[in-house]
């Protein structure tokens, strides 16, 4: 492992802690003097499960597991190694950053996820890293049925340097949206990041409106909007996937950021996401800094998950 990928996964390791304690801590249990057999196998494969890996992932991981090692001895470091590298293997191919096409400007991002989910402060830490590379970034408090969401989003406007288009509370979102589209194309800004109502007690509303906001945006750009980011709050554990599906039946999700990593027990929960769903994990959040907004990284997410730093 080089230095660079060393730090990698010592970061993730000091913000998955929890996720990581409660596995390693089970694995070491587990495998202390005994051997790695099929009941031993069966057990693991619940211990996966309790971790939110999901059924298919957890049957997937113990397979491969069994196929290298079953019958024979192993240590718990062996273990999580091999654990390890079938984890990386399962999130690999959505571990994919958010490319931003110079071609569409502004590149449209929308961003959703339910009330809580980080939507506000994931938009404030993109808009900083990507004002910290010299692009333009403008901002859309869509979330108008919400006063502290549009304040909000102003505070964190100011602190990063970016322009906030708002309304008053209750106003139109898709109509807000459209005078945005309009004003970012006429400043030529680099980037325009749209936060979004993320109300789930009426699914139809909440489909309804950002159907809405999706239509009035192609009368701007028909190819609006360029990105579709969904903020998933790790805490949820498989609550996520009915929430998966619910914005994906309304909007064409195009990607993932999964935030408070850190304040979880619950981080199998990419695992299970990734082999479910397949949607692209841009980025995860493992802190509140502005800086604690990291790019997914398969290896070190996985070693991470096991308790490894290197």
């Amino acid at each position: 492992m080089t230095d660079e990928e060393s730090d990698k996964s010592g970061g993730f390791l000091r913000g998955l802690g929890r996720s990581s304690a409660k596995l390693t801590s089970g694995i070491t249990s587990l495998f202390t003097k005994r051997k790695l057999d099929r009941d031993m196998l069966d057990e693991l494969e619940e211990l996966l499960i309790t971790c939110d890996l999901g059924v298919g992932a957890a049957a997937r991981v113990t397979e491969q597991l069994a196929k290298k090692r079953l019958d024979k001895d192993a240590t718990p470091d062996e273990i999580k190694g091999f654990l390890a590298d079938e984890i990386a293997s399962v999130v690999d191919p959505v571990a994919r950053p958010l490319v931003l096409d110079p071609t569409r400007r502004p590149f449209v991002i929308l961003v959703c996820g339910v009330n809580g989910s980080g939507k506000t402060t994931t938009i404030a830490k993109l808009a900083n890293g990507w004002r910290g590379e010299g692009k333009s970034v403008m901002l859309v408090a869509g979330d108008t049925f919400r006063a502290a969401a549009i304040e909000q989003l102003q505070v964190w406007g100011a602190r990063t340097g970016c322009p906030v288009i708002a309304g008053e509370t209750g106003d139109d979102p898709a109509g807000l949206v459209f005078d945005a589209m309009k004003q970012a194309d006429a400043e030529r800004a680099d980037i325009l990041l749209v936060d979004t109502a993320g109300r789930l007690q009426n699914k139809q509303d909440l489909m309804a409106e950002l159907e809405k906001v999706v239509r009035v945006m192609r009368k701007v750009d028909d190819t609006a909007p360029h990105a579709v980011l969904l903020v998933m709050d790790a805490t949820v554990g498989q609550n996520a996937h009915s929430q998966v599906e619910i914005f994906k039946d309304a909007v064409d999700v195009t990607g993932m950021v999964i935030t408070k990593l850190d304040g979880s027990a619950k981080g199998g929960v990419v695992v299970a996401l990734a082999e479910k769903f397949g949607i692209p994990v841009h980025a995860v959040g493992v802190g509140e800094g502005m800086d604690d907004l990291r790019p997914f990284e398969a290896r070190a997410f996985a070693r991470a998950m096991v308790g490894l730093r290197s």
